[in-house]
């Protein structure tokens, strides 16, 4: 396990697949600077004419991606702020939608929040039996508004309504499975990781520009994302400066919810 308190993110180009990890101690939970760096790994792999496929993956052995830092949310004073914080997350999302690579995501457990956007901005998902998803926003006075059209993309409105209103309940990566956000699921990292390496090793073998034109197919429609989610961004900047939220945070990170 990595030892940086602040989090990292790295990328290692082995036989044509570029895998990007991050990870934070806090769960893997993703604060702006890793956002941030997340982006630039994203942007340059795509840009790299030696790969051919990207994998997306945190560390460690447990919660993939706990979305947002909390202890960030609770620092923003003004809706400017607030607005760039979220902004984080679309500059990802959109990151993966632009990328010219198929993103294949490795999820070894829980997606919450931002990680089940982060889930739903790749092409292709294999995780384990572990992996349920949350979206908890609405629980603590924000809404995943942000991360909503590539969440609803994936598995359409009537599911991602039922994950938005029932904002502490985890689904099942069976039920991820089911709705169309996950693709593959396995029992446990073993047989996963093989399945990953495999599928990877194989696409990396294919025509690049085919490639290419399956990623332009999977993204029709959605080339008004850029402004979009920017206008998500604000809305979510704006409600986490309210009262109500601001003591939800407080009360979750102190355990009282």
């Amino acid at each position: 396990m990595p030892e940086n308190s602040n989090g990292n993110v790295k990328s290692s180009l082995k036989d044509g697949v570029n895998t990007i990890s991050f990870y934070h101690p806090a769960q893997n939970s993703l604060p702006a600077q890793l956002l941030d760096q997340l982006c630039v790994e994203i942007e340059k792999a795509g840009n790299n004419t030696n790969t051919s496929i990207i994998v997306l993956k945190s560390e460690g052995d447990r919660t993939f991606c706990a979305g947002a830092s909390f202890d960030e949310l609770v620092q923003i004073k003004d809706k400017a702020a607030g607005a760039e914080f979220f902004f984080g997350f679309a500059k990802v999302i959109n990151a993966c939608r632009k990328s010219p690579k198929i993103i294949i995501a490795r999820i070894q457990g829980k997606a919450v929040g931002g990680g089940v956007g982060l889930a739903a901005a790749a092409d292709y998902c294999l995780t384990t039996e572990a992996a349920s998803i949350k979206l908890s926003e609405l629980a603590i006075g924000i809404g995943p508004f942000v991360i909503s059209p590539a969440v609803i993309r994936k598995i359409g409105l009537p599911a991602f309504s039922q994950l938005t209103i029932r904002a502490i309940d985890f689904q099942t990566a069976a039920w991820a499975k089911e709705k169309g956000l996950y693709n593959e699921v396995y029992p446990d990292i073993i047989s996963m990781d093989a399945a990953l390496d495999q599928l990877s090793q194989k696409l990396a073998s294919y025509h690049p520009e085919a490639l290419h034109g399956l990623k332009q197919i999977l993204w029709e429609g959605t080339e008004d994302w850029d402004t979009l989610l920017a206008e998500r961004a604000a809305i979510s900047g704006e409600l986490v400066l309210s009262e109500f939220t601001q003591q939800a945070l407080k009360d979750f990170m102190e355990g009282k919810r």
